[in-house]
């Protein structure tokens, strides 16, 4: 058996474990004994954090752990509310901590690992960091960082709505908080398909900040600004999507394709009754469980971070694209049903390391 399976097989009957030195880890940075677990995230106000929230308590309980023992730590879009959780969580446990984390945006990401690095916790990020922040600089304390690369599965969304559009004729994007990384990756990936449709024309893209209300209002200055122009409509996530259908119902429009982004279960109904043209899934149940595993086996010791290889320090999530011909498929094998997840897998399903621009 080899080290790690040991420690996991060990952690999974124990829930902590100091590592004997003879496995080579450096005593001086002893782990943690029966570490406090907090998800760091934006808000519950979306299916897709509830999924996140779902998958976190999941794994806490595979480890003999009540669902509810998960602190839920909410930024409500606030990046000093988002560090200020985070230091305070800090401070109650003495460090003794594992953290998943969502910064409330890129730049949120660097003060939010150095205090947990220097409070000798361990925290693993999704989406969110900029890209010269990375897991190896800190040693073992920040412990991993996935992101799902959204440039590909946007720009399919974008071509298939173009080709609902018939090739032709205005489109409007509704995009998340502009820092965001996935905000940014999901309009650039719309920008990459117009290159190969040269009669369609991006008539305006605007921020609707992850929010239902304000994508509708986006959507009805759209709609005032451009009228008819408008053929198609390509939203950053679902629940915006769900604003832009209520902009276009208020003013008695239909039949102008949507494509959105998350695959939630209301998103896929919709997809399934031809609403919405299309969405992609992230898998944000496994996302949640496996960001929490990450910190918390870091944390106890099952496994070093700093000897694991890049693509396991930063790298992707899973992604699948559901369009109306596979909506039932998936539905009956993700929402109808959560697949059970092996917790101790942690790179399993993922899709490489990230890579960055060639700047960076």
């Amino acid at each position: 058996m080899n080290r790690r399976n040991f420690l996991l097989a060990s952690a999974a009957g124990m829930g902590s474990l100091v590592i004997p030195s003879a496995f080579g880890f450096d005593r001086a940075r002893a782990q943690l004994v029966d570490p406090q677990i907090a998800w760091s995230y934006r808000d519950r106000a979306s299916p897709y954090w509830l999924a996140i929230v779902s998958g976190g308590e999941t794994f806490v309980e595979s480890i003999g752990r009540p669902r509810d023992s998960l602190v839920n730590l909410i930024n409500e879009g606030s990046s000093e509310k988002s560090l200020a959780d985070i230091v305070s969580f800090l401070q109650a446990t003495g460090g003794n901590c594992a953290i998943a984390c969502d910064a409330n945006d890129s730049p949120n990401a660097r003060p939010i690992v150095e205090a947990v690095a220097a409070a000798g916790a361990y925290i693993s990020t999704i989406w969110n960091k900029t890209d010269d922040l990375h897991p190896w600089d800190f040693g073992d304390n920040y412990v991993s960082h996935m992101t799902w690369s959204d440039l590909k599965p946007s720009e399919d969304l974008a071509r298939a709505l173009f080709d609902a559009m018939g090739g032709e004729g205005g489109v409007v994007h509704i995009g998340g908080i502009p820092a965001n990384n996935p905000a940014i990756e999901r309009l650039q990936g719309l920008r990459n398909a117009l290159v190969d449709y040269p009669n369609i024309e991006l008539l305006d893209a605007q921020p609707g900040d992850w929010d239902t209300q304000k994508a509708a209002d986006v959507m009805s200055q759209f709609l005032t600004r451009y009228g008819d122009q408008i053929k198609g409509v390509h939203c950053a996530n679902d629940v915006m999507a769900y604003g832009a259908l209520e902009a276009m119902r208020a003013e008695g429009i239909s039949g102008i394709p949507v494509t959105a982004y998350d695959g939630n279960p209301e998103a896929v109904d919709l997809v399934m009754k031809g609403d919405l043209l299309g969405t992609c899934f992230t898998n944000p149940h496994w996302g949640g469980g496996i960001t929490a595993a990450l910190a918390y086996h870091a944390a106890i010791g099952t496994f070093k971070p700093s000897e694991e290889p890049p693509e396991h320090r930063e790298f992707y999530g899973p992604t699948i694209l559901i369009t109306q011909a596979d909506a039932e498929n998936f539905k009956k094998e993700f929402i109808d049903a959560t697949p059970t997840y092996d917790w101790t897998d942690f790179w399993g399903p993922t899709n490489g390391q990230i890579q960055y621009p060639a700047s960076n």
